[in-house]
């Protein structure tokens, strides 16, 4: 199990780029799961649904408070479903545990003005062209990086602006591509990838320095690299991209259900937390403007 919670631990940094805080909070849960099985119940496949609810009751026994009861079972949520989206697992112990109630937490994001900084931060040789074909189709498609990194060539139509991606559930969505990210692509492809390219067989769009296809280690590293060239004093992940992403496209009067479509959700009321983000730029909007506010 030991093996999967480091796995899960990447994932968290490297795909959705949270803080470190709330990562070792997770960590912390698990490894409490973790230390609480029995050692025959240490292969992840043999868990089951008792094991949660004995874990609950060892908690509750252990008088922890009520919001770390919730904070524990959102840890263990979440792991599970990472190891049903990997098929690592089939069924999910935690299909029939009831979900802990837990404040709305909105996404971070950034400014037009902080995107559009990052977004200049390339500069120079052939990698600088790269990086700022990798920064702007993030922005302007707002893709995972796990889509990104599996992006091949036959993924990108420049003649119609759009590329195909595949997201959670092998659910394959097409999204427009603007102009500026068509143009930095077009460019990647003419002058940066076949510089790149040692065997021929490998076909992903976006390549490391040794012909391979990047990793999400590869790109986190490059965003970070640029928020800190840009000046840019948040934290800034690929998912900080994504949320950026959604956000700005409301802003601007995008319907809820075509920044579904775009993000890939299953479900509107995942992309409904956007809405509360844009309501809150509104009442910063009419605080500064108003003359009554």
């Amino acid at each position: 199990m030991k093996k999967y919670i480091r796995d899960f631990k990447d994932y968290l940094t490297l795909e959705k780029g949270l803080s470190e805080n709330t990562i070792n909070s997770y960590i912390s849960d698990l490894e409490i799961f973790a230390d609480f099985l029995e050692k025959d119940k240490q292969n992840i496949l043999y868990i089951t649904e008792k094991d949660i609810h004995d874990f609950l009751i060892f908690l509750k026994k252990k008088e922890y408070k009520a919001t770390s009861v919730s904070r524990n079972l959102s840890s263990l949520r979440n792991f599970f479903l990472f190891l049903i989206e990997e098929k690592i697992l089939e069924n999910n112990p935690m299909t029939e545990i009831s979900k802990p109630k837990t404040g709305l937490r909105l996404p971070k994001t950034l400014s037009l003005e902080e995107v559009e900084s990052i977004l200049k931060a390339p500069q120079g040789d052939y990698l600088g062209l790269r990086d700022k074909a990798i920064l702007e189709t993030l922005y302007a498609t707002g893709m995972r990086i796990s889509e990104l990194t599996e992006l091949d060539l036959n993924s990108v139509n420049l003649e119609l602006s759009y590329v195909q991606c595949i997201g959670k559930g092998n659910k394959e969505r097409i999204i427009p591509l603007g102009s500026i990210a068509h143009d930095a692509i077009e460019k990647y492809l003419e002058i940066v990838r076949p510089k790149l390219i040692k065997d021929y067989r490998i076909t992903k769009l976006f390549l490391n320095n040794r012909g391979k296809g990047l990793t999400r280690q590869g790109v986190w590293k490059i965003i970070k690299s640029y928020a800190e060239k840009s000046g840019v004093k948040k934290d800034v992940s690929p998912h900080t991209f994504r949320h950026s992403f959604a956000t700005h496209l409301l802003e601007n009067g995008a319907d809820l259900r075509s920044v579904q479509e775009m993000l890939g959700h299953s479900d509107i009321s995942t992309t409904q937390i956007y809405t509360h983000i844009s309501k809150k730029q509104l009442y910063k909007v009419y605080n500064s403007t108003h003359p009554r506010a």
